[in-house]
């Protein structure tokens, strides 16, 4: 066997600087533009923690943490200790005609954090979750249908896509999946008269939905839990953003006290290297699908249950454990509401802060005097939510700090960081957010910037 040395790091090295042409002539230039329209092109090359370096060593606090990927920070020590263990042991990975003893371990590990489950399906992400819990539901009811939410994601596959309830997201690769029925976040009565047929197999809800951060009230997913059990639906829990200590407990469903049938999981257990996918469930309903020798492999996912995969999850695990992550995220982030929060009563544009632990959404809206309704209009009708990128981009740019609007159409900045912040990041957060918003409601250069914004809103749509 030839020796080859492939650095990939200097290959990294030596090629940074080509990235945006690399991606406008081989793939999705349309990011490029984005990038460089709004000023994040600066490049990043290294990450550290919950933080990020670009060419240049500046530092910036992730507050994006790759949609919730980084739960225990970039290149965490003990995760890529773990991961060259598994690359030096030579280990006999995905044999097929053999069982995982990583996954084994890791589904051990898992159903002891949520003990009212039985059975895991390993998968590649949250959307092959998402499809696996899907025909697991199906295949367990005998039922066709499958209820979702008003604003929800779960995913950009297909059956996944079939459950998004924003449009923008479906416009143009109709027809998806028949039998998916939407409803409203938050009503009760909505989704008794969807699952009264009796033709519904799962209902599948973000405990808190990612795209605006919306909470339910206090009885919505009690009382959709009774429901479930009622006309004999799944209830299924979508864990994807929200689980893995993301609100301050493991799951945000504890929060309410709830047990759904299947919980759906990814994003953090990966230890932002290795893609994980997992649905947790009762055992009645996984026997359903592997319910005889020759449909021992009726679902699957060839890498599904890979060792590097497994020993992501493991590691990621025990490193939140050791460094009480959960609760850490459950501190700052109680910190973070209530020093946001009262920013509100300082500025007209400031609606409301909202989110548990480090989820947390910041919510713009209409200004009540005359001369800044006139300017917020001006953004609103050249494209819903843009005053956001007056508050995202100046947080970039003038202090550091990158995060994202909650959707699109959005008023709300959500702040979705590392679970691993310190009280030195919560300050530099408060700090940022109180200096940009105070320059928001002045008729300055954050108007100017929402002017350059309107014109290339007003060029795309054009």
């Amino acid at each position: 066997m030839q020796d080859l040395n492939i650095d990939i790091a200097a290959l990294f090295e030596s090629r940074e600087s080509e990235r945006f042409s690399l991606h406008t002539r081989r793939l999705n230039e349309q990011m490029v533009r984005v990038l460089r329209t709004i000023g994040y092109d600066v490049g990043f090359c290294k990450g550290s923690g919950q933080y990020l370096y670009d060419r240049t060593g500046t530092r910036y606090l992730d507050l994006l943490s790759g949609f919730g990927v980084f739960a225990v920070g970039r290149n965490h020590s003990a995760i890529r200790s773990a991961l060259k263990s598994v690359l030096d042991a030579d280990l006999p990975n995905l044999v097929q005609m053999d069982v995982s003893t990583l996954a084994g371990i890791l589904a051990e590990r898992l159903l002891a954090l949520v003990p009212h489950l039985d059975k895991v399906f390993f998968a590649n992400s949250g959307a092959e979750a998402t499809e696996a819990a899907i025909k697991f539901a199906r295949a367990a009811t005998g039922r066709p249908g499958i209820v979702f939410c008003n604003h929800a994601f779960h995913g950009l596959t297909y059956g996944a896509l079939s459950l998004n309830g924003d449009d923008m997201f479906r416009n143009g690769f109709e027809p998806l999946l028949p039998d998916c029925v939407r409803i409203p976040f938050n009503d009760l009565v909505a989704l008794e008269q969807a699952l009264s047929a009796r033709r519904i197999a799962a209902f599948i809800v973000e405990p808190i939905q990612g795209k605006g951060v919306i909470l339910p009230s206090e009885e919505y997913l009690k009382g959709a839990e009774h429901l479930c059990r009622r006309y004999e639906t799944l209830f299924v829990a979508d864990e994807i953003q929200t689980g893995i200590g993301r609100t301050g407990k493991f799951l945000a469903g504890e929060h309410w006290g709830i047990e759904p049938d299947m919980v759906l999981l990814a994003k953090a257990l990966s230890g932002g290297h290795v893609p994980v996918g997992a649905v947790l469930m009762r055992k009645g309903a996984y026997d359903k699908v592997f319910n005889r020798m020759d449909r021992a492999v009726v679902h699957g996912s060839t890498f599904g249950k890979n060792d590097l995969a497994m020993a992501a999850g493991i590691a990621t695990l025990e490193v939140m454990k050791a460094e009480r992550v959960t609760e850490n995220a459950a501190r700052t982030g109680e910190r973070l509401l209530r020093e946001l929060g009262a920013l509100a009563g300082n500025y007209e544009l400031l609606k409301h802060v909202r989110g548990k632990g480090l989820m947390i959404g910041v919510e713009f809206g209409s200004p009540s005097s005359l001369k800044l309704k006139a300017s917020w209009n001006v953004l609103e009708t050249a494209s819903k939510g843009l005053f956001c990128q007056l508050i995202t981009i100046p947080l970039f740019k003038q202090h550091k700090i990158l995060t994202q609007v909650a959707g699109h159409g959005s008023h709300t900045v959500k702040l979705l960081p590392p679970l691993i912040i310190n009280d030195e990041d919560c300050d530099w957060i408060v700090r940022a957010f109180d200096d940009v918003i105070a320059d928001s409601h002045k008729a300055g250069a954050v108007w100017s910037l929402g002017k350059t914004l309107v014109e290339h809103a007003m060029r795309a749509s054009a």
